[in-house]
Protein backbone atom coordinates (compact mmCIF):
# COMPACT_ATOMS: atom_id res chain seq x y z
CA UNK A 1 0.00 0.00 0.00
CA UNK A 2 1.58 3.54 -1.02
CA UNK A 3 2.04 5.86 1.73
CA UNK A 4 1.71 9.68 1.44
CA UNK A 5 3.18 12.12 3.92
CA UNK A 6 1.34 15.65 3.80
CA UNK A 7 2.50 18.89 5.61
CA UNK A 8 0.28 21.30 6.63
CA UNK A 9 -2.39 19.19 6.20
CA UNK A 10 -5.00 20.44 8.99
CA UNK A 11 -6.53 22.86 6.01
CA UNK A 12 -6.01 24.61 3.04
CA UNK A 13 -4.62 22.74 -0.48
CA UNK A 14 -2.74 20.66 2.25
CA UNK A 15 -6.71 19.25 3.50
CA UNK A 16 -7.79 18.92 -0.07
CA UNK A 17 -4.52 16.70 -1.04
CA UNK A 18 -5.12 14.29 1.72
CA UNK A 19 -8.89 14.10 0.94
CA UNK A 20 -7.65 13.38 -3.03
CA UNK A 21 -5.08 11.10 -2.25
CA UNK A 22 -7.23 8.99 0.75
CA UNK A 23 -10.12 9.25 -1.80
CA UNK A 24 -8.08 7.04 -4.14
CA UNK A 25 -6.82 4.53 -1.10
CA UNK A 26 -3.56 5.70 -0.22
CA UNK A 27 -2.56 5.74 3.28
CA UNK A 28 -1.95 8.90 5.16
CA UNK A 29 0.83 10.40 7.26
CA UNK A 30 -0.44 14.03 8.33
CA UNK A 31 1.59 16.80 9.61
CA UNK A 32 0.80 19.87 10.94
CA UNK A 33 0.99 22.26 14.09
CA UNK A 34 -2.34 21.83 16.10
CA UNK A 35 -2.70 18.11 17.67
CA UNK A 36 -6.36 18.23 18.19
CA UNK A 37 -7.32 19.73 14.28
CA UNK A 38 -4.96 16.59 12.77
CA UNK A 39 -7.11 14.26 15.04
CA UNK A 40 -10.28 15.50 13.61
CA UNK A 41 -9.07 15.54 10.39
CA UNK A 42 -7.89 11.65 10.74
CA UNK A 43 -11.09 10.45 11.48
CA UNK A 44 -13.05 12.38 8.63
CA UNK A 45 -10.47 10.59 6.47
CA UNK A 46 -11.12 7.23 8.11
CA UNK A 47 -11.82 4.96 4.75
CA UNK A 48 -8.01 4.63 5.17
CA UNK A 49 -4.97 4.42 7.36
CA UNK A 50 -4.54 8.16 8.93
CA UNK A 51 -1.40 8.68 11.54
CA UNK A 52 -0.53 12.01 12.55
CA UNK A 53 2.31 14.09 13.81
CA UNK A 54 2.25 17.44 15.35
CA UNK A 55 5.27 18.88 14.88
CA UNK A 56 5.69 23.04 14.23
CA UNK A 57 7.62 22.89 10.76
CA UNK A 58 8.38 27.12 11.31
CA UNK A 59 10.99 26.09 13.97
CA UNK A 60 14.54 24.55 13.26
CA UNK A 61 13.92 21.11 15.00
CA UNK A 62 10.31 21.00 13.28
CA UNK A 63 11.27 18.88 10.34
CA UNK A 64 13.77 16.38 12.38
CA UNK A 65 11.07 15.68 15.08
CA UNK A 66 8.42 14.41 11.52
CA UNK A 67 11.47 12.65 10.19
CA UNK A 68 12.11 10.95 13.63
CA UNK A 69 8.59 9.95 14.33
CA UNK A 70 8.56 8.07 10.41
CA UNK A 71 11.66 6.17 11.57
CA UNK A 72 10.60 5.32 14.77
CA UNK A 73 6.86 4.46 13.23
CA UNK A 74 8.92 1.97 10.59
CA UNK A 75 6.44 4.20 8.24
CA UNK A 76 7.57 3.74 4.49
CA UNK A 77 7.04 7.06 2.86
CA UNK A 78 6.24 6.56 -0.59
CA UNK A 79 5.19 10.47 -1.86
CA UNK A 80 5.65 13.13 0.16
CA UNK A 81 4.00 16.25 -0.01
CA UNK A 82 5.72 19.44 1.36
CA UNK A 83 3.00 21.74 1.61
CA UNK A 84 3.26 23.89 4.32
CA UNK A 85 3.58 27.20 3.74
CA UNK A 86 3.40 30.97 5.15
CA UNK A 87 3.80 34.09 3.55
CA UNK A 88 3.82 37.87 5.02
CA UNK A 89 2.72 41.47 3.34
CA UNK A 90 4.33 44.48 3.78
CA UNK A 91 7.06 46.72 3.18
CA UNK A 92 10.46 44.57 3.75
CA UNK A 93 12.02 47.54 5.68
CA UNK A 94 9.08 47.57 8.39
CA UNK A 95 8.19 43.88 8.50
CA UNK A 96 8.77 41.89 11.42
CA UNK A 97 12.41 40.02 11.13
CA UNK A 98 11.32 37.31 13.24
CA UNK A 99 8.54 36.63 11.27
CA UNK A 100 9.89 36.58 7.93
CA UNK A 101 13.19 33.80 9.74
CA UNK A 102 10.34 31.70 10.53
CA UNK A 103 8.55 31.90 6.98
CA UNK A 104 12.29 31.25 5.20
CA UNK A 105 12.57 27.85 7.90
CA UNK A 106 8.98 26.87 6.77
CA UNK A 107 9.08 27.24 2.77
CA UNK A 108 12.55 26.51 2.43
CA UNK A 109 14.63 24.69 5.43
CA UNK A 110 12.19 22.42 6.60
CA UNK A 111 11.30 21.54 3.03
CA UNK A 112 15.01 20.78 2.20
CA UNK A 113 14.59 18.86 5.77
CA UNK A 114 12.67 16.65 5.08
CA UNK A 115 12.74 15.71 1.84
CA UNK A 116 16.79 15.06 2.90
CA UNK A 117 15.71 12.90 5.48
CA UNK A 118 12.99 11.10 3.75
CA UNK A 119 14.55 10.58 -0.06
CA UNK A 120 17.36 7.96 0.83
CA UNK A 121 14.17 5.72 1.94
CA UNK A 122 12.59 5.90 -1.68
CA UNK A 123 16.21 5.82 -3.47
CA UNK A 124 16.93 2.44 -1.73
CA UNK A 125 13.07 1.07 -2.76
CA UNK A 126 13.61 2.93 -6.25
CA UNK A 127 10.41 4.24 -6.20
CA UNK A 128 8.81 7.19 -4.63
CA UNK A 129 8.03 10.79 -5.26
CA UNK A 130 8.74 14.10 -4.09
CA UNK A 131 5.55 16.64 -4.60
CA UNK A 132 6.29 20.36 -3.89
CA UNK A 133 4.12 23.23 -3.40
CA UNK A 134 5.13 26.35 -5.01
CA UNK A 135 3.20 29.64 -6.16
CA UNK A 136 3.05 31.53 -9.16
CA UNK A 137 5.16 33.62 -7.37
CA UNK A 138 7.85 31.68 -8.28
CA UNK A 139 8.50 32.80 -11.40
CA UNK A 140 8.60 36.87 -10.73
CA UNK A 141 9.89 39.46 -7.87
CA UNK A 142 7.43 40.06 -5.10
CA UNK A 143 7.65 43.55 -3.94
CA UNK A 144 6.19 44.03 -0.47
CA UNK A 145 5.90 40.14 -0.59
CA UNK A 146 9.60 39.71 -1.32
CA UNK A 147 10.87 36.82 1.48
CA UNK A 148 7.48 34.65 0.54
CA UNK A 149 8.38 35.15 -3.50
CA UNK A 150 11.74 34.94 -3.33
CA UNK A 151 11.06 31.26 -1.00
CA UNK A 152 8.91 30.11 -4.11
CA UNK A 153 11.42 30.73 -6.27
CA UNK A 154 14.02 28.82 -4.51
CA UNK A 155 11.28 25.79 -4.30
CA UNK A 156 11.00 25.74 -7.97
CA UNK A 157 14.47 25.67 -8.40
CA UNK A 158 15.70 23.57 -6.07
CA UNK A 159 12.88 21.14 -7.42
CA UNK A 160 13.65 21.52 -11.14
CA UNK A 161 17.36 20.22 -10.50
CA UNK A 162 16.68 17.61 -8.16
CA UNK A 163 14.11 16.51 -10.74
CA UNK A 164 16.85 15.93 -13.14
CA UNK A 165 19.48 14.64 -10.38
CA UNK A 166 16.94 11.93 -9.23
CA UNK A 167 16.09 10.58 -13.73
CA UNK A 168 16.36 7.13 -13.80
CA UNK A 169 16.38 6.60 -10.40
CA UNK A 170 12.53 5.67 -10.08
CA UNK A 171 12.13 8.68 -7.72
CA UNK A 172 10.68 11.78 -9.27
CA UNK A 173 9.68 15.37 -8.08
CA UNK A 174 6.36 17.22 -9.16
CA UNK A 175 6.65 21.18 -8.45
CA UNK A 176 2.90 22.58 -8.64
CA UNK A 177 2.73 26.23 -8.79
CA UNK A 178 -0.83 27.12 -8.23
CA UNK A 179 -2.19 31.06 -8.30
CA UNK A 180 -4.20 32.41 -5.42
CA UNK A 181 -6.45 29.82 -3.91
CA UNK A 182 -9.35 30.73 -1.47
CA UNK A 183 -8.09 28.94 1.90
CA UNK A 184 -6.77 31.08 4.67
CA UNK A 185 -3.05 31.84 3.18
CA UNK A 186 -3.68 35.06 2.59
CA UNK A 187 -5.82 36.28 5.95
CA UNK A 188 -2.59 35.09 7.76
CA UNK A 189 -0.20 36.33 5.43
CA UNK A 190 -2.09 39.87 6.24
CA UNK A 191 -2.54 40.46 2.39
CA UNK A 192 -4.41 43.90 1.83
CA UNK A 193 -3.87 44.93 -1.64
CA UNK A 194 -4.74 48.71 -2.60
CA UNK A 195 -5.74 46.28 -5.81
CA UNK A 196 -7.40 43.21 -4.67
CA UNK A 197 -7.02 39.94 -7.27
CA UNK A 198 -9.71 39.91 -9.52
CA UNK A 199 -11.87 36.76 -8.81
CA UNK A 200 -11.36 35.28 -12.26
CA UNK A 201 -7.78 34.27 -10.83
CA UNK A 202 -8.94 32.65 -7.77
CA UNK A 203 -9.02 28.77 -7.64
CA UNK A 204 -10.34 26.29 -5.01
CA UNK A 205 -7.82 24.03 -2.78
CA UNK A 206 -9.74 21.13 -4.75
CA UNK A 207 -9.04 22.19 -7.99
CA UNK A 208 -5.20 22.26 -7.00
CA UNK A 209 -5.46 18.99 -5.04
CA UNK A 210 -7.17 17.85 -8.13
CA UNK A 211 -4.19 18.99 -10.75
CA UNK A 212 -1.82 18.27 -8.33
CA UNK A 213 -2.75 14.32 -8.05
CA UNK A 214 -3.27 14.34 -11.29
CA UNK A 215 0.59 15.36 -12.32
CA UNK A 216 1.53 12.72 -9.50
CA UNK A 217 -0.12 10.48 -11.55
CA UNK A 218 1.38 11.35 -15.07
CA UNK A 219 4.69 11.92 -13.39
CA UNK A 220 4.66 15.40 -14.74
CA UNK A 221 7.67 17.34 -12.95
CA UNK A 222 5.98 20.50 -12.82
CA UNK A 223 2.05 22.12 -13.30
CA UNK A 224 0.93 25.30 -13.15
CA UNK A 225 -3.09 24.16 -11.80
CA UNK A 226 -5.39 26.75 -14.21
CA UNK A 227 -5.62 28.22 -17.74
CA UNK A 228 -5.24 32.16 -16.39
CA UNK A 229 -2.63 31.16 -14.07
CA UNK A 230 -0.35 29.14 -17.06
CA UNK A 231 -1.07 32.45 -19.60
CA UNK A 232 0.20 34.70 -16.73
CA UNK A 233 3.09 32.48 -16.40
CA UNK A 234 4.02 32.81 -19.86
CA UNK A 235 3.68 36.44 -20.16
CA UNK A 236 5.75 36.30 -17.33
CA UNK A 237 8.61 35.05 -19.34
CA UNK A 238 8.08 37.16 -22.21
CA UNK A 239 8.69 40.41 -20.08
CA UNK A 240 11.47 42.01 -19.22
CA UNK A 241 12.29 41.76 -15.19
CA UNK A 242 12.44 44.93 -14.55
CA UNK A 243 8.49 45.39 -16.11
CA UNK A 244 7.73 42.35 -14.64
CA UNK A 245 8.85 43.74 -11.14
CA UNK A 246 7.19 46.84 -11.44
CA UNK A 247 3.99 45.15 -12.62
CA UNK A 248 4.34 43.24 -9.66
CA UNK A 249 4.15 46.04 -7.59
CA UNK A 250 1.50 47.67 -8.69
CA UNK A 251 -0.74 44.58 -8.36
CA UNK A 252 1.25 44.20 -4.38
CA UNK A 253 1.25 47.47 -3.23
CA UNK A 254 -0.35 47.69 0.56
CA UNK A 255 -3.85 49.19 0.37
CA UNK A 256 -3.30 53.12 2.23
CA UNK A 257 -0.07 53.70 0.81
Amino acid sequence: MTTVLVTGASGGIGLAIAKRFAADGYDLVLVARASDRLAAVASELGRVRVDTIAADLATPGGADAVAAAVAAAGWDIDILVNNAGAGLHGAFATTPLERELQLIQLNVSSLVQLTKRLLPGMLTRRRGRIVNIASVAAFLPGPFQSVYYATKAFVLSFSEALAEELRGTGVGVTTVCPGPTVTGFHEAAQVRRARPVGPGFWMTADAVAEATVRAVRKKRRLVVPGIRQRVLVWGIWLLPRWLVARVARVTSEPAGT
